[in-house]
């Protein structure tokens, strides 16, 4: 995008369906059991069928006494610039695992993530939403 060029606004909660329905057809698909890198290979896939902007192992550096640092902290997928995507395949999401997604909006500047567990028989048992320094 040059630099004249207008923002393009996201809608985030329209765009939050689109992740949450591509989350549900991949779980779908594949089931629980498989490791993490599975899950976000094809959640990466179905996202860009949905016509998503998403890049994946997006580098976030530590801004630290204004030098940013980077300290090999990855965002999973990052959608449309706008929205982090923190993926899992554990037995149980652990406070740890939400904080480490809070850390990443921080660090970030970003609003809204989700943190997506995939070792579940149901996954809506497997989405915690994060938005702007708070849980839901």
């Amino acid at each position: 995008m040059s630099p004249g060029a207008p923002k393009r606004t996201i809608e985030l909660n329209p765009l939050s369906r689109v992740i949450l329905d591509s989350v549900f057809r991949v779980h779908t698909a594949l089931g629980p059991g498989l490791l993490e890198s599975a899950y976000q290979g094809c959640l990466l896939h179905e996202l860009r069928q949905q016509g998503c902007n998403v890049i994946s192992e997006v580098v976030l550096p530590v801004n630290y006494n204004g030098v940013k640092i980077d300290l090999g902290y990855r965002i999973d997928l990052l959608v449309e610039e706008a929205i982090i995507l923190e993926l899992k395949a554990v037995e149980r999401i652990l406070p740890i695992h939400q904080a480490q997604l809070l850390s990443y909006l921080k660090l970030s500047g970003k609003q809204l993530g989700f943190l997506l567990n995939f070792n579940v028989l149901h996954m809506k048992d497997g989405i915690k939403r994060v938005v702007s320094g708070f849980k839901e």
